[in-house]
Order: C-alpha cells, then structure tokens, then sequence
C-alpha cells in the first residue's frame, strides 16, 4: 500500500491538544451522538444549534469532506463556492422569498436591501447558469460545493444533526433534456454509494417524496441506526428495495375476501371510543375494527377514509386522493357532527352519507365490527357488499412488517434510519421561474433541465456514531477515524526505556505514513484508556514496562474484546497490516 508523505498526514501528541473530555453526560445532549460529541471534545456549543468544531472533530469532519469531494471529482462534478448571503431579489424571483417560512433567515444591509443566509443555493447556482450557460454545447454540467449553511429551526435539536448552521455539500446539475437529466442523476446516485460504502456505514437508498425542494423524483441516502428519526420500509428481498414509510405502498390482497358468517348485530358500547376500548370490549383483536376517518374534502365538506383498526393513515397518501384537501387536514369535531350527526369515536361506514375510500387491509375484512354511526353502539358481523356497497379500494395506510415488498420479491420490515443524502431530478421548477435557457441545434432558446444533489457533512459525523457506538464511546468506521493509532506509553515520566520506545515507534509510524496519536500526557492508565475508547480510535498499541521485559507490546482493535500481545520486532509490519485490512 503506497503511502502519502508524513508531512501530508500529520501527527500529534496529547500533551498539545488543549480541549479536555468529559466523564458525565451532558445535561444538554438528548442523542448519544449528541453526548459523545461533547464528551469527547470534538465539538463545543457557541448558541443554540451552533458549534465550534475543535481540532480533533475537525480531523473526522475534513475526512468526510475529503471522501465526498473525491467521489464528486471522479463522477466529472465541477467545484464552485458561491456566497453565504444571497439577495433577496433572486428568491422573490423564484417565488420562495414568501413560501420558504420562517426557517429562512433574513436581514437587511445598511443601505435597507433584503439579503437571506443561504438554507440551500438553488437560486445562486441557477443565476449563475442562465449568465454563463447559452449553448447546449455547454450540457450537461454539474457544478457543487462544500459550505456552510444557515436555517433557523424553531427548535435546534440532537447536536449538530439537526442544528442551525451545518456544512453541506450541495450539487446542481443542468441539461439539455430530460434524457440527459436522468444519465447525470445516475451518475449521482453512483457517486454516493461510493461515498457511502467507502466512509464505512450501513445504509440504504430510500424512494422519498420531493417536498420543499420540488421536482419529479427524489432518493433520499439513510445511515441506519436505531436513533434515527425516518422509519423507513426495507425489504428482505435480493432487489434491497427500500422507502420512506409515508412512500412504501401496500398491495391488494393476493386470496379473496371471505365469505360472510355473522349477522350484522348493533352492540351498545357504552364510553367505548378507543379502538383499544372497542376491541377489549367486545373481545376482538383490533385487526377485526374497521375505523373511520374523517378528513377535510377539496371542495369544502368531508371525505371517509376507513382503515383496519390496527393499522396507521398515511398523510401522504391521503391527500393525494381525489377530492381530498392538501395538505392533509382532520375534520373537526363540529364538522364531523354535522356531516354525520354522530360525534367522533363511534363512525362507521354503513349508512354513511358522504365519500368513502376504504385501504385494502380493511377491504378484505368479513364479519368486521365498526361505528354505528350512534353515540354509544358499534356494529359487529358487519360485510362489505351485504351491508353496504362495495366501496372504491385505495392505499391510504402505512406498511407493517411483514407486509409483500411492492417489487414482489421478500417481505418488509421497518428499520430507523438518519437521512444524510438527498438527490432530486428537478426538472424545470428554477430553471423556469429563473428564466434559464440556452440554444438548442436549431438555434431555439430551451429551458434547462436540472438536477439536484445534496449531502449532510457534518450530520454524517454525528449519524456515524449513532449507529457506531458502545458504552465506552465512539467506535468510528476506520475512514473517519480522526487518527488511526493512538499510541499509549504507561509511566514514561519514570521509564527511560518506555519512553524511548514510545518516541521510536511514533517517529516510525509517522514516516510509515501513519495517522498517530501519542497520548504523552501524564495521566494514569485508566486515564488514557478511557479516553482512547471514548474518541473511538481503531488501534491501541501500549508500551509498558513490563511488556518490553518480555518483548511484547499490546494490541487491541477498538471493536475487539481483548487484548493481543505482539513481538515488539515486528509490532509495526503487523500494524500496518492491520490498517490495510481496515
């Protein structure tokens, strides 16, 4: 394995890193990256949501940024910087001056002119392309950036994974058609299973809804750890299927409905309103419920959505229905009265006097039990198709596990995951609104087509401990690492020997190339031990007296439960070794 020079990859001794680590747990630090962060010194809290990154955080978060700006380089990706501060103009043009919120933070200069702290730099980067690009001669072209931005959450949370101001690595790419989009966008989602797979951490590509950002498709790249915010759906199945939950879809049925045994029977249910309340009442599971929903229609009135009674609506999907108010809004108690003369907790949908889409699950139920539309009385042995009509069959729930993948191909089960990538193919939403075209063959100005591709730099660092932890600390993917060896000499202020030993094997694996660590404070064992463990460095080589007696020094991986005792001769081939293996 070649190595870079030493002076590429430098060296450090304890002694001169002047930011201690900390034994209790932050009172402030909900996460336990948030927590490790912070007790470890890698980051130290200037104002809600804002850090300063000391020099050992540095390390890990430039070896983030090195990884990135390398993949992006290889997939033909053009480096740019552009301005932290945008004037407001560019964002009235696109129309997100009023439609961002209030997470856009604005100000005024001296003169009075409205200026914004860049949350993303879709409007600079499409200013910039309508000024430089007019032929189509010039696409495609992708043009990113590694920099700090600014949103002003309501409430900064979990450390620097969901902060105010956070390094970001944002992407744009233009083309000349959507053909040419959708090669660029491969090319991107290639790019980042590299990234990904090369910083060492388990994720998935995810299917994700477009959101704020808009557009015609999006992936988003989720560090899966059992901390993360996302529940995502993953399949078992060979084809690594995986989405958000409000995405994953469900599928009918495969075995038709059964056949109806029961007479439809109204039960009073006195103070019984809960599906919990309901089905220990009349002594069902709750997958026996069908609920119902009622939700704001487009057109003014309500809209039912009747769901099996074990099972979640999904907001997404429901208000992608027709008829149905979007963004997703729950009838009031006052309009759910009037629409059915009954108050919440005892709908049905026999009888029922307005829209109704009924999710699969709860299609395929015989003999069900439900609202009667009636304060204080559900029915039982309720049949679709006997009692009422057979209603229009829609997806409107989230998965379960063990729900059929939509691919056909295994079962899913839901997973956590921490979204640290985002790629989108925007089409023409800036493009548009930003008047960016250029000369097609024939001479006629086209718009251009756009994609864009977003990655969490310093989120990556904190998802990267939440699903590389133990009780000691971090234990970082070997590529994070801030360094990849700490070397720790055990009473050299009173060894000569320990103490040259310790001075060669540093000198030694610093000309190796090696990023090292010597922990030359004067501290007892424990001490450095624990500190060792709660950074999180890969390799530990101890220089103690009682090993060189013997000729040994000791050895242990961060992950491994016990120690190893190496030849001293041969402590740095072996070494080396070991770090090549990862």
């Amino acid at each position: 394995m070649a190595h870079p020079s030493p002076t590429l990859r430098p060296r450090m001794r304890w002694s001169r890193y002047p930011i201690t680590t900390v034994k209790e747990v932050p009172a402030e630090a909900e996460v336990i990256s948030h927590q490790l962060m912070l007790r470890a010194g890698l980051i130290r809290r200037l104002a809600a949501g804002i850090y300063t990154w000391t020099p050992f955080g540095l390390r890990t978060l430039r070896k983030v940024e090195a990884i990135v700006r390398e993949e992006m380089d290889r997939a033909g990706a053009l480096e740019v910087l552009m301005p932290a501060v945008q004037p407001a103009e560019l964002w009235q043009e696109s129309g997100r001056w009023d439609k961002y919120g209030p997470e856009l933070l604005r100000l005024n200069d001296r003169h009075q002119r409205s200026f914004v702290i860049g949350p993303t730099h879709e409007e600079v980067i499409t200013d910039l392309a309508r000024r430089e690009l007019k032929s189509y001669r010039q696409l495609p072209v992708n043009f990113y950036q590694i920099q700090a931005k600014f949103r002003d959450e309501i409430r900064p949370r979990f450390g620097v994974m969901r902060g105010r101001e956070f390094i970001m690595k944002d992407a744009y790419s233009f083309h000349a058609d959507a053909a040419s989009l959708e090669q660029g966008y491969a090319a991107m989602r290639e790019a980042y299973v590299r990234m990904f797979t090369r910083m060492g951490l388990e994720f998935r590509v995810v299917r994700a809804d477009t959101g704020a950002i808009g557009g015609s498709a999006s992936e988003e790249f989720q560090v899966l750890a059992d901390s993360g915010e996302d529940a995502i759906a993953v399949s078992d199945g060979p084809d690594q299927y995986a989405a958000n939950i409000e995405l994953a879809p469900t599928l009918p049925p495969a075995t038709p409905r059964a056949a109806a045994t029961l007479p439809l029977t109204k039960v009073p249910t006195p103070d019984q309103k809960t599906i919990a309340d309901v089905a220990a009442f009349l002594a069902l599971e709750p997958a026996r419920l069908v609920k119902l929903l009622l939700v704001e229609g487009s057109e003014g009135g309500v809209v039912a959505l009747a769901l099996r009674g074990d099972h979640e609506l999904n907001a997404v999907k429901a208000q992608k229905l027709a008829g149905v108010a979007s963004p997703l809004r729950m009838a009031t108690p006052e309009t759910i009265l009037a629409a059915t003369g009954c108050e919440p907790g005892y709908l049905g949908p026999v009888g029922l006097k307005c829209p109704l889409y009924v999710d699969y699950a709860a299609l395929a139920l015989a003999d069900f039990a439900c609202g009667a539309n009636e304060k204080g009385y559900h029915y039982t042995g309720v049949n679709w198709g006997r009692d009422l009509s057979e209603p229009q069959a829609v997806d409107v729930r989230n998965v379960v596990p063990g729900d059929p993948s939509p691919t056909g191909a295994g079962c899913l089960s839901i997973r956590r995951g921490i979204e640290v990538g985002h790629i989108f193919q925007l089409g023409t939403r800036y493009s548009e609104s930003l008047r960016a075209s250029v000369l097609d063959e024939a001479g006629k100005a086209v718009l251009m087509t756009m994609g864009c591709y977003g990655i969490g730099i310093t989120r990556i660092v904190a998802a990267a401990i939440e699903q590389n932890h133990d009780a000691a600390g971090i234990v970082w993917p070997a590529p994070l690492a801030p360094f990849q060896v700490v070397l720790i000499p055990l009473n050299a202020n009173r060894s000569e020997r320990v103490h040259v030993k310790a001075e060669s094997l540093y000198a030694e694996l610093g000309a190796a190339g090696v990023e090292v660590l010597l922990d030359d404070r004067d501290a007892r064992p424990g001490v450095k031990f624990a500190d060792a463990e709660l950074l999180g460095i890969p390799h530990r080589i101890v220089v103690a007296e009682r090993g060189l007696d013997a000729g040994r020094l000791e050895y242990r991986q961060r992950r491994a439960s016990a120690n190893e005792e190496w030849p001293v001769d041969s402590a740095i081939e072996t070494l080396l070794a070991r770090i090549r293996a990862g």
